[in-house]
């Protein structure tokens, strides 16, 4: 079509001024598919093979080649840029909620402003800013909430009125808008022209590159990459990069030992008009409009239009495809309610002439979040793919990532919201592959609350409790596919409003998880806590132990029957998990860890235990139902169940026992509950699950039980200063940095994972600290809520962020969780932070632009730990060590 070679203009052109790229790659370009002839033949073997030549493939090769790796093959299956990138609409923002995503994006455009001079490839780069438009106030509150993070991260951004943005840009239609998010250093560019830049350098550096050249499968040899098969043979190599995009999921499954790679397609429409009879100016800002799910950018005097509907279309389900992405079929009807967002936007474009409607494919993952890291089956397979339609956006800062997690064996940031392993196999159905991205797709528009749940895919992983539960008022959320209570609706509340509950403010359960609160801290709950991740580590001699005690920070040779807190660190000392283990005989270990911990923490134990048989690990995750009773009533339900004395002097705090309970036999039970409350976690063998259940709810009666959910669990750990891994806790925060040296064995004299970097640490000092905020200013009923990363400022200047929070029904006050940071004022350079440096500071929490004054505290209430008092009784300076 005539508007496909337009929409290429500048790549055709940059291909004929450049003759040497011609040579530097393998094949004489052309229009048509068919096989041509190979003039320089693959490699017989490489240290890395890249499949897949576009934004991604060429990112990764191109900063693999700066770290300084050159034996580096690029395969591509059709030509450089053919795929989804060269549909891109060449839009480079940095509004993303999510931080990792944001320093990706930042990263990304300051790479691409400086692409064409280092390689001398025009990429038609032009920073013409964006402009995020609001039509109700909550959609307000969440840019104003990116634009708290994006402004401390020191990215130029502003909250502008509906008069400002029309002065931006004159065309818009703003009586509808509340106000806007202006980004001036966001940026337009041709992304096929980007990829061929970073493809140009990457070759320059010594990596070869070979279109036409098909990967039918990469063979993986005692859970290791040796190679890769193609149609023109075999290349030996021992990593190997799936930057295929939508053909990641088949690439992935093409062998015989499967990479799960949960990806799928969906058509994404455009459009393309003529020039304006007065062509726009090539300065103006793009424009968002998530309410009206469009977004708008000029394009040679004209319009590019696209958005996601409400009712997206999946495609290539069954697999099948072609090589390179060609337009799709026009759907005039289906691009109907977009077309209409644009013309009300717009409305000056009505007399408009429209070139074209482009319809390419666009890939989704499960969870809105692109997917990197190395496969947890096969050592060496490492996936970059997955964008979301962001993918230029991302793209450099993904590739820089990735290439250093290749190298260094780890990236520079904390990745794991992105990491492959978040997803188990059970995210591979293709059947919840297409009904997800159907979902997915209209949420990258729809208004995203805090504590939103996705409603596709869900009642995958249950617990045997899951109809009991439901029957008796359960909310569900999921996670790592598994049902989780958040609450339970008492009998005669208004089910409607409860589920339909979305708000940045005080949300309708608050009353609800505040009885579940009082019942935990006066009588007795019960919350199933089946999702958690168990493990066995048995051995027939001392395996077991020897190994563990190098993994892990705590010292593991306890008594049998002791269950010890413990992190699983890696060589900087970071928390790969955090965990309790039990000693359930000499040689034998019961772990749990959390549920997102599932493929990760398994991945990292086979990866780092000895191929031994006399080692074995189970995931025994299945087989147990976990009930956690929580409360000071705990222990009399418990004794008169198992007719055995359950007090502190018979079963001290983390002791682990094999108990009868009721008729059931063989059930776990530990004196923890992740809460600091008093009571117990029974880990019950699932036939058994629904009977213990009836029998502790029975006798429960007389003490007040009650059912309570994870809502309740969150707001007691917080208030106890309890951090959870993956919230609070992630690879590059060691126990020092929060106040766990109680739990690292730097005095037993045995050697551990991470322990030089403790030891260096407990010697100088940290450059981060945990801290406890209690806000004193913050109206509950009237104020914005905390959720987790609003920035934190002390006297002023910016020391961090929130990694969670919730409202202490204890305290009545909102207590927020994050990490200090001591920056030099001069310098910005990383300075050790003391106590007295946190102790001596005055504190702030920003909330959408709304500073909070914040009380700091690096240990939890004494009151807590006693009894409840009121919030204008508690001493705020009063603090123990728990």
């Amino acid at each position: 079509a005539a508007g496909m070679f337009l929409r290429l203009l500048s790549d055709i052109q940059w291909r004929a001024a450049h003759p040497k790229w011609r040579r530097m790659t393998s094949s004489q370009r052309s229009t048509s598919t068919s096989a041509e002839p190979h003039p320089v033949s693959l490699p017989a073997q490489a240290q890395v093979v890249i499949c897949g030549g576009g934004i991604m493939g060429t990112s990764v090769a191109y900063h693999l080649s700066k770290m300084g790796w050159k034996d580096i093959v690029l395969l591509e299956q059709g030509r450089l840029a053919a795929g989804t990138t060269r549909f891109c609409a060449g839009i480079v923002s940095t509004a993303r909620p999510a931080s990792i995503e944001l320093k990706m994006a930042h990263y990304s455009n300051k790479l691409y402003q400086q692409l064409e001079q280092e390689t001398g490839v025009q990429t038609g780069y032009m920073k013409t800013g964006s402009v995020s438009l609001a039509q109700t106030q909550d959609r307000l509150i969440s840019l104003k909430r990116i634009a708290s993070s994006l402004n401390v991260m020191g990215v130029p951004c502003e909250i502008i009125s509906p008069k400002k943005v029309l002065q931006l840009h004159p065309l818009i239609n703003i009586h509808d808008l509340v106000g806007a998010m202006y980004l001036p250093e966001d940026a337009l560019v041709s992304s096929a022209n980007v990829s061929l830049a970073l493809a140009t350098a990457a070759s320059r550096n010594g990596v070869q590159i070979h279109e036409r050249t098909t990967v039918s499968h990469v063979t993986i040899q005692k859970g290791r990459v040796t190679g890769v098969e193609t149609d023109r043979g075999r290349i030996q190599c021992e990593f190997f990069v799936n930057c295929a995009g939508q053909w990641a999921y088949e690439l992935g499954h093409s062998g015989e030992e499967p990479v799960h790679i949960p990806v799928h397609a969906c058509e994404h429409f455009y459009l393309l008009t003529h020039p304006l009879p007065q062509p726009l100016s090539s300065s103006l800002p793009t424009v968002v409009d998530p309410d009206g799910r469009i977004y708008i950018r000029n394009w040679q005097g004209g319009i590019l239009s696209g958005g996601f509907e409400k009712n997206p279309k999946p495609l290539f389900t069954e697999g099948r495809n072609q090589l390179e992405i060609q337009n799709l079929q026009e759907d005039w009807d289906h691009f109907g309610p977009l077309l209409s967002a644009l013309l009300r936007r717009m409305p000056g474009l009505e007399a408009l002439q429209i070139m074209q409607l482009v319809n390419c494919p666009e890939s989704f993952t499960p969870d809105m979040r692109c997917i990197m890291g190395e496969s947890p089956t096969a050592r060496g397979y490492f996936v970059l793919t997955g964008m979301n339609s962001a993918g230029l956006s991302y793209g450099g800062g993904a590739g820089k990532y990735l290439a250093e997690w290749i190298v260094n064996g780890y990236p520079s940031e904390n990745v794991w919201p992105l990491d492959l392993k978040r997803f188990g196999t059970l995210q591979s159905s293709r059947t919840f592959l297409r009904h997800r991205v159907m979902e997915v797709m209209p949420l990258m528009c729809d208004l995203k609350v805090p504590r939103w749940d996705f409603q596709t895919g869900r009642q995958l992983r249950t617990s045997p409790l899951y109809d009991r539960l439901d029957a008796q008022g359960a909310r569900w959320m999921e996670k790592h596919g598994f049902e989780r209570v958040k609450y339970f609706v008492p009998p005669g509340s208004d089910l409607l409003d409860l589920d339909h509950s979305k708000t940045f403010y005080k949300p309708d359960w608050f009353d609800i998880v505040g009885s579940e609160v009082k019942c935990c801290k006066e009588a007795v709950c019960v919350i199933d806590m089946s999702s958690f991740t168990k493990f066995e580590i048995s051995s027939t001699g001392d395996e077991a132990l020897e190994n563990l005690q190098y993994l892990f920070s705590n010292d593991l040779d306890v008594p049998v029957g002791h269950v010890v807190h413990t992190g699983m660190l890696n060589e900087k000392g970071g928390y790969e998990n955090d965990c309790s283990i039990a000693r359930l005989s000499k040689r034998s270990f019961f772990m749990i860890s959390p549920t997102d911990q599932q493929v990760h923490c398994w991945t990292w134990l086979k990866n780092h235990l000895p191929d031994d048989s006399n080692l074995v690990l189970e995931d025994v995750t299945w087989k147990y139902t976990a009930l956690n009773l929580i409360g000071p009533r705990a222990v009399d339900v418990l004794s008169e169940l198992s007719y055995a004395p359950m007090t502190a002097e018979h079963f001290p705090s983390l002791f682990c026992k094999e108990m009868s309970v009721g008729y059931a036999n063989g059930i776990r039970v530990m004196s923890i509950t992740h809460t600091g409350e008093p009571g117990f976690v029974l880990y019950i063998p699932i036939e058994y699950a629904l009977h213990v259940y009836n029998e502790v709810m029975n006798m429960g009666q007389k003490y007040g039980i009650r059912n309570a959910g994870y809502y309740a669990l969150r707001s007691l750990r917080i208030e106890k200063f309890f951090a959870f891994w993956g919230q609070d806790l992630d690879a590059f925060t060691t126990p020092m940095e929060c106040g766990r040296e109680f739990q690292v064995k730097l005095d037993k004299g045995m050697e551990f994972l991470g322990q030089e970097v403790l030891l260096e640490q407990k010697q100088n000092g940290v450059y981060k600290r945990f801290t406890m905020f209690i806000l004193e200013d913050h109206d509950t009923d009237m104020d914005l809520w905390p959720w987790w990363g609003e920035p934190i400022f002390r006297n002023g200047r910016y020391v961090g962020k929130t990694t969670s929070s919730a409202y202490s029904y204890t305290l009545e006050r909102h207590v927020c969780l994050g990490f200090v940071h001591h920056f030099d004022e001069e310098t910005g350079e990383e300075l050790v932070v003391t106590t007295d440096f946190i102790n001596q500071g005055e504190y702030e929490i920003d909330i959408a632009g709304q500073r909070f004054q914040a009380k700091a505290k690096l240990y939890p209430f004494s009151s807590l730990f006693t009894q409840r008092r009121r919030k204008d009784e508690v001493e705020l300076s009063g603090y123990q060590r728990e």
